[in-house]
């Protein structure tokens, strides 16, 4: 019996978008549900706007493999699509000598991963480059850069439109299953509150923060004894610069703590803006929290350290985000989860956990390798 739609993709974040637009080009009909007004409501919406050179994963990671990818692969869709983005190039920057060694280990970790574009600076070489930054030396990463996310999604829908696929927006998932044939029953409620189930063949949950969830809902069904990882939710908080920073780069400094540390990026526009922090919580919850001023002020030490003319009062609340982590406190940062059936067992089932950063700028890479997955028939 035909499925009413070949394949379904929970999630128009950027990842389901750019995973929507390499199948529809792979032939495949596609339906992107998404249970929010709009494309990107959460974590793609949410974050530095950054294209990642590729320079802080473990060698031989995913990270590190679809970062590097992915970046040439944006850069060349936003030059080809008309989306506004930057090579602007970025500063990691050491404040204290005993910072030196990093600086050292990030540039060796860097070559390993394929990126060899890094150069080592002297105080006197990063300041010829930013007058207003303070460091006892650098590196300066000319791939970084950064780009609109909007406007990269946007025009990854419209590839999908224009094609086989479509997407479904205020359409919330409320449960799946395997039909006798072992395609996919996923019932739905609409934004008028009406429900629905369509049957599909082949299945990608690429929900960010509900990813585990729904992998929970279609696998307690099954006789897989595989459960998706483990979900842990890491708020980031970001403040914006009132005025114009006088930076042309942005600005990190060594990372810590399985952070990048509150680095100073811009937008295209070229306002500035800090971030992000970690605070782990148990649930979803955009308020920013500040009271009493103690995040302002940790904010300002950081960025002192490296910008010490930073105005007094001039850091305005910003906005928070959420990562949909995949490893907890106090354990090392763990690898993009990509599960076909070879680790689930569920035919034609692709699972996407963990997908933070530098999840936009390897967006196009997981998609390519999620298309081929289906391709080979090994999703």
């Amino acid at each position: 019996m035909a499925t009413d739609i070949e394949t379904v993709i929970i999630g128009a974040g950027v990842i389901g978008l750019a995973t929507a637009r390499a199948l529809c080009e792979a032939g495949h009909e596609v339906m992107v549900l998404e249970r929010h007004d709009r494309i990107g409501a959460e974590t793609s919406s949410r974050n530095s706007e950054v294209i990642h050179a590729g320079i802080y994963y473990p060698p031989g990671s995913e990270r590190a493999r679809l970062c590097v990818r992915g970046r040439d692969m944006l850069y060349a869709f936003a030059g080809e699509y008309g989306v506004p983005a930057k090579r602007c190039g970025k500063l990691v920057v050491a404040t204290d000598p005993a910072e030196l060694a990093a600086l050292d280990r990030i540039a060796g970790g860097a070559l390993k991963c394929g990126v060899s574009d890094l150069k080592r600076l002297s105080e006197s070489e990063a300041r010829a480059l930013e007058p207003e930054l303070k460091c006892v030396a650098g590196l300066l990463s000319p791939s970084t850069g950064i780009i609109d996310v909007h406007a990269f999604m946007l025009a990854l829908e419209g590839l999908i439109g224009a094609q086989s696929g479509e997407v479904v927006l205020n359409t919330s998932v409320e449960d799946l299953a395997l039909t006798p044939a072992s395609d996919f029953a996923i019932s739905f409620r609409a934004g008028d509150d009406s429900s629905a189930t369509i049957t599909a063949r082949n299945l990608v949950i690429s929900a960010g923060l509900e990813a585990q969830r729904l992998s929970e809902l279609l696998l307690a069904k099954t006789p897989s004894a595989y459960r998706p990882p483990k979900r842990y939710l890491a708020k980031a908080h970001y403040y914006t610069l009132s005025g114009r920073a006088p930076f042309r780069h942005l600005i990190y400094p060594i990372p810590h703590d399985g952070g990048l540390g509150i680095h100073l990026t811009l937008d295209i526009a070229g306002q500035a803006r800090f971030g992000p922090d970690l605070t782990w919580v148990d649930h979803v919850d955009y308020t920013f929290d500040d009271e009493g001023g103690a995040r302002r002020a940790a904010f300002e030490e950081a960025i002192r350290r490296y910008w010490p003319g930073l105005p007094r009062a001039s850091l305005q609340q910003g906005y928070t985000g959420i990562r949909p982590k995949i490893h907890g406190p106090g354990t090392p940062t763990a690898d993009f989860a990509i599960h076909g059936p070879a680790i689930h067992g569920v035919p034609r089932l692709v699972g996407l956990y963990g997908v933070e950063s530098p999840g936009i700028t390897s967006s196009l890479a997981i998609a390519e390798d999620v298309a081929a997955m289906f391709a080979s028939g090994s999703a």
